[in-house]
């Protein structure tokens, strides 16, 4: 349940996320020079209740994300190790929750896919008794194979293990880009993180489908979203990853904790409130 305090912050969050439109995210706080970051709520949005990490936004309790993966985790195609995303978001939250101490573990290591990220889970995650774990995952294997159901195993697998620590997960899929696009069983991939997430009750970041957005509706022009390669965001799309990941966890924890009051509490209720419906006022209670 969210306290008095912490409803108060998370409603000035949600209201600079509709400031824009009655339904489009917001700018960027923490990314100078970064050009709006918008995408659809349907695609941000995070569904799965974060109980964990919203309990510790709650009673302003340092938070420990570990964000797992590999080269776009690591921020290969960054100009340096702090224009990551994963840095970016931890300056993202920081500004959103100056009273919370954030620390966000960059545990992303380059050409890894399920399997050898797997084999670190016990070093690189448990071992640092993180409240929330972000893992990006499935662009190795897909650029490997078209054959998956191997790694849908493990990925099912992976996901057991975190959620019986009792850790908040989130799972972030492949990056929208040409080298991704080439290979035949991309939809496939992203049909099974999302099947997996769904049913395992996790958090899901459709990283392809916003990726996707942005290459429609090119707002980072002139700047590029996928660097020379083909393969690896860029300073811009490493930084707006951030942004829209962090206004997904400010709605997440906002209508996740609201709605937990309500003994009539049910998973449409609260998809259609976290969609806009009822959107909290600056002055929430």
């Amino acid at each position: 349940m969210i306290g008095r305090l912490s409803t108060a912050r998370l409603a000035i969050s949600c209201t600079a996320i509709l400031a824009a439109s009655s339904l489009a995210l917001a700018e960027p706080q923490g990314t100078v020079g970064i050009p709006s970051c918008a995408a659809p709520p349907a695609l941000s949005m995070i569904e799965a209740a974060l109980d964990r990490t919203a309990v510790r936004i709650d009673q302003a309790k340092p938070l420990t994300i570990v964000a797992m993966g590999s080269s776009s985790t690591q921020g290969i195609g960054a100009s340096t190790p702090e224009a990551s995303y994963p840095s970016r978001l931890e300056a993202e939250l920081r500004d959103r929750f100056p009273d919370v101490e954030f620390r966000v573990l960059n545990r992303g290591i380059g050409g890894e896919d399920v399997g050898e990220e797997l084999a670190r889970f016990g070093r690189d995650v448990f071992a640092v008794h993180p409240d929330l774990v972000i893992w990006q995952v499935g662009t190795n294997a897909l650029l490997r194979r078209d054959e998956l159901v191997g790694d849908k195993q493990k990925i099912a697998r992976g996901v057991a293990l975190i959620s019986e620590q009792g850790i908040d997960l989130i799972l972030m899929d492949m990056q929208y880009a040409p080298k991704v696009l080439a290979r035949p069983a991309w939809g496939e991939m992203e049909r099974i993180i999302g099947e997996i997430a769904q049913r395992a009750h996790v958090g899901l970041f459709r990283r392809f489908e916003i990726m996707r957005e942005w290459d429609h509706t090119r707002p980072f022009a002139p700047a590029e979203m996928i660097g020379p390669d083909g393969l690896h965001m860029t300073d811009t799309s490493y930084g707006c990853l951030a942004n829209q990941l962090a206004e997904a966890l400010v709605w997440n924890w906002w209508s996740h904790g609201k709605l937990a009051k309500s003994p009539n509490r049910s998973p449409d209720a609260v998809a259609g409130f976290a969609r806009g419906q009822n959107a909290p006022s600056a002055g929430a209670p």
